[in-house]
């Protein structure tokens, strides 16, 4: 499926040209789907700044490195190591709403000293701004709650849109249709008026398959997520892949200037791969293991790659979003049975 068009069609959309990204720093999913938003503003002769903060500034400065970067700090988030992420997150709902005031104040300082004419934000709730236009991603209109929550689903999907309406533009990550990825999450309610969907954003490339590729792993991981979440997956996956004694990669979704290696038993583990090798690596390895974040999925269906998914414990969104894929011919996983 060819989506470029529609992303490039909002894309000339735009009024400004000087254009501000800032992903969220949750996982490196928001960063690593903004590649090809990057590589289209550049195409089309915008010229951009990053600013984002931790693993997603650090990916995204090694992607394009002759780009403008500002540090951004945004809402930090600490998954809790329990099966269910409720209590920690209800305990930072405080912390959540002074996180969106205070970037919400820092970016009009950004704006100004800055000249910026554009604003796109990827799930940073704070991002609107009165004078210029601004755009905001998600795939997530619909916040998938527990089923003890599940009253508050409606109620939840009300406050996101009031959010949304404070932007000129709603972005989402998927297609219409019986092709989507979203499902309830994008397709359950009526789309907002500044809503439209720009096609699956993934860094990858289609491209068919050599089949005369051969890999040297089994067996490829890859990790991201919040910690210690992140974390608490990678040591389960030593342990299990080390039992099977095939070949196998981990990749640790840790990007930083130095890439670090190192070797456990049958496992060799790395902190980061360029996203040229690690797409060879996806799609020539007979079997790859990951989260069912959106992003990763969105990545996967680029390339026709089938994979085993691991949802993040309590995060309703990747729960959601495997059993979803499970027609499709994906597998799942659940952490605590590694």
């Amino acid at each position: 499926m060819q989506t470029n068009s529609l992303l490039q069609e909002v894309i000339t959309t735009l009024k400004g040209n000087k254009i501000l990204l800032c992903p969220l720093n949750w996982g490196l999913g928001h960063a690593t789907r903004c590649v090809p938003i990057v590589n289209a503003l550049i195409q089309a002769g915008k010229e951009v700044v990053v600013a984002a903060d931790g693993f997603a500034l650090e990916f995204l400065k090694q992607e394009f490195p002759h780009l403008q970067t500002i540090k951004f700090s945004g809402m930090q988030v600490e998954y809790s190591n329990s099966d269910s992420q409720n209590k920690i997150l209800a305990k930072n709902i405080p912390y959540f709403i002074k996180s969106i005031a205070t970037e919400h104040k820092q970016l009009q300082k950004i704006v100004a000293q800055h000249h910026i004419n554009t604003v796109i934000s990827d799930n940073r709730f704070g991002l609107w701004h009165k004078h210029i236009e601004t755009v905001y991603i998600t795939h997530q209109l619909l916040v998938k709650m527990p089923p003890e929550l599940k009253f508050a689903e409606r109620f939840v999907w009300h406050i996101h849109r009031r959010i949304i309406s404070k932007y000129n533009h709603c972005w989402i990550p998927d297609v219409s249709g019986k092709d989507n990825l979203s499902g309830d999450l994008s397709h359950l309610y009526p789309l907002p008026k500044n809503a439209a969907f720009v096609g699956w954003l993934s860094r990858f490339q289609q491209q068919p398959q050599d089949s005369s590729k051969t890999s040297p792993y089994e067996v490829v991981a890859l990790l991201s997520g919040p910690e210690p979440q992140r974390s608490i997956l990678e040591q389960k996956l030593v342990n299990y892949l080390q039992r099977s004694l095939f070949p196998s990669l981990i990749v640790r979704g840790i990007p930083s200037k130095i890439t670090d290696k190192m070797k456990i038993a049958n496992i060799d583990l790395i902190s980061h791969i360029n996203t040229q090798e690690l797409q060879q690596l996806i799609v020539n390895a007979p079997t790859v293991i990951c989260r069912s974040g959106y992003s990763t999925l969105m990545d996967l269906m680029t390339l026709g790659k089938k994979a085993v998914l691991i949802p993040t414990p309590g995060q309703t969104e990747q729960e959601y979003l495997a059993e979803n894929l499970k027609e499709k011919g994906f597998k799942i996983l659940l952490q605590n049975e590694l």
